[in-house]
């Protein structure tokens, strides 16, 4: 930037070539270094959690909270993954499925593509387990292979209802 010659003259005047050289620099230098030093986090697949989330300890439990409590015993639900408390049940579980917390767990919110034995290797394993279900429920031939099974007549069955 440099002043008029004129000394009535207030207004500023631009030097266009000084500071179209140093746009100039300026756009060179972006290009020379190399984007990210980093190389980018691999996150893990999203997978299905291993573990039970306890929401009902605390039901029904008063706290008494003062100021030197620890942020992990105050009222609501706390997260040790990211340190934060939560007030309601809601809340807590929108904030375990949430962004936030998978990317401090390792994980991104990209989910594996099954195959397709993969799928059709799961639909067999669920139909076995139904006619599991299926067999272990039915009642009355359950009795009948108890009345066959037991030759002494003075001997009564007894069925436990799971």
């Amino acid at each position: 930037m440099s002043s008029a010659t004129d000394p009535g003259d207030h207004r500023r005047k631009w030097d266009k070539e000084e500071y179209e050289k140093l746009a100039t620099e300026r756009l060179t230098e972006e290009f020379d270094k190399p984007d990210k030093d980093e190389t980018p986090v691999k996150r893990e697949l999203l997978k299905a959690r291993s573990y039970k989330i306890d929401l009902d300890s605390n039901l029904g439990k008063s706290v008494v909270i003062s100021k030197t409590t620890a942020a992990s015993d105050s009222g609501g639900y706390y997260c040790n993954v990211c340190d934060c408390v939560v007030k309601d049940s809601i809340n807590f579980l929108d904030h375990i499925n949430g962004k936030k917390h998978q990317r401090n767990l390792g994980m991104s919110m990209k989910v594996e593509r099954s195959s397709l034995d993969q799928v059709q290797k799961r639909f067999e394993m669920n139909k076995k387990k139904r006619e599991e279900k299926k067999k272990q429920y039915d009642f009355e031939e359950r009795m009948k292979e108890l009345k066959e099974d037991v030759c002494d007549k003075t001997f009564i069955p007894y069925v436990l209802i799971i």
